[in-house]
């Protein structure tokens, strides 16, 4: 009982720091960058930072922790594979509409593409992303992908989970600096150095999307708090080690 309510208490900072990352970010994007468009311009751009916070982090890290709610321990696993699925499905295409905004912002301002080190690790992360999602649906939910190969994945699948959002993070933090260094540095009267009110609020953006991280990896570092395996599930990796 004082596990389960420990776990609830930190579920629910991990929902509301997450939503806390929504708004800040909206907030910074609609406030003192002009808020949102498509045709473009700087406007359109401001949909990159939304959709990147949104889906790589938010949304990713809130599926990665979905199993770990103790009340879905007794329904069918299948059904939270289904979410756990359509959640991770719904972050990378957030994320891929977050990438054509910032690809097109670029094309119209004859910006390149792909030149810093934050675009770099951001299209490396997504593409991972996409990657990690197609092999944990042939691993995981297609009916005649063998027991063998879901068994060798999921040590690599809870891996590269816990390694894209690691990369999502450093994506989200690097890209907000990045966008202060160029925006407050180039065309605002008050430099990023001296630290005007953007700046303070868009790092701390940076904290709380730190801090929406630390409490997932806390959440996915307890073993007691992972789903318990039921009968069937037993039986199932029975089978696959007597088949190895």
């Amino acid at each position: 009982m004082r596990s389960s309510v420990f776990f609830y208490s930190t579920y629910t900072l991990c929902v509301c720091l997450g939503l806390l990352c929504v708004l800040f970010v909206s907030c910074w994007s609609s406030h003192w960058r002009g808020g949102f468009a498509w045709d473009y311009s700087a406007l359109q751009f401001n949909w990159h930072p939304v959709l990147m916070v949104s889906g790589l982090v938010v949304v990713y890290g809130n599926a990665a922790v979905v199993y770990r709610i103790p009340f879905t321990w007794k329904q069918n696993k299948l059904t939270w594979k289904l979410v756990h699925a359509g959640l991770m499905l719904l972050g990378l295409l957030l994320s891929v509409v977050g990438l054509c905004a910032v690809f097109d912002y670029h094309t119209g301002a004859n910006i390149p593409n792909l030149y810093s080190l934050h675009s770099w690790v951001g299209i490396c992360t997504v593409a991972v992303f996409a990657l990690q999602w197609i092999l944990g649906l042939a691993g995981f939910l297609f009916p005649c992908s063998p027991l063998w190969f879901g068994s060798s994945l999921k040590p690599v699948h809870v891996w590269l989970g816990k390694t894209i959002l690691i990369l999502s993070l450093i994506s989200c933090i690097s890209g907000i600096n990045e966008k202060l260094l160029y925006t407050l540095n180039g065309s605002s009267e008050e430099p990023y150095s001296s630290l005007p009110v953007e700046a303070k609020f868009a790092n701390s953006l940076g904290i709380v999307l730190v801090a929406f991280g630390l409490v997932v990896f806390g959440i996915l570092s307890k073993n007691k708090w992972q789903r318990p395996e039921t009968d069937g599930e037993r039986v199932q990796l029975l089978h696959t080690d007597d088949n190895n």
